[in-house]
């Protein structure tokens, strides 16, 4: 069992930055893949980011490339997305997710592959 809880949201203006935390408690260790996910109002929920267990293999979805980056230390059991350049489109409930059952080589970007979520914090771009 592993929970994870997610911090740093909040209200930021167009072009600002924000750095999203997910820190893991329960389990022995902190090798598994995990993600970033995010549901906007209105919309599915869509990948964003994943990491490898060891960062050696990270994904970006096509609208956080070149802006979002993802980071982790598992000594520190935290992951985190640090996310610059802002745009109102990026406003939503940002979801980190671990993936502990099957495989726990390389990342995954289907948010199907995971199996521990966290509750979610809220972002919000304002224009």
């Amino acid at each position: 069992q592993v929970q994870l809880v997610e911090s740093g949201g909040g209200l930021v203006q167009t072009g600002g930055s924000l750095r999203l935390s997910c820190t893991a408690s329960g389990g022995e260790n902190m090798h598994y893949p995990m993600g970033w996910f995010r549901r906007a109002p209105g919309k599915e929920r869509e990948f964003v980011a994943a990491t490898a267990w060891n960062s050696e293999a990270i994904a970006y979805a096509d609208s956080a490339k070149g802006r979002f980056t993802i980071s982790r230390n598992n000594a520190k059991r935290t992951l985190w997305l640090q996310m610059d350049a802002l745009k109102p489109e990026d406003t939503a409930v940002y979801y980190c997710a671990a993936k502990l059952g099957g495989l726990r080589v390389g990342k995954y970007v289907n948010s199907y592959d995971y199996d521990y979520w966290g509750q979610g914090t809220q972002v919000t771009v304002s224009s």
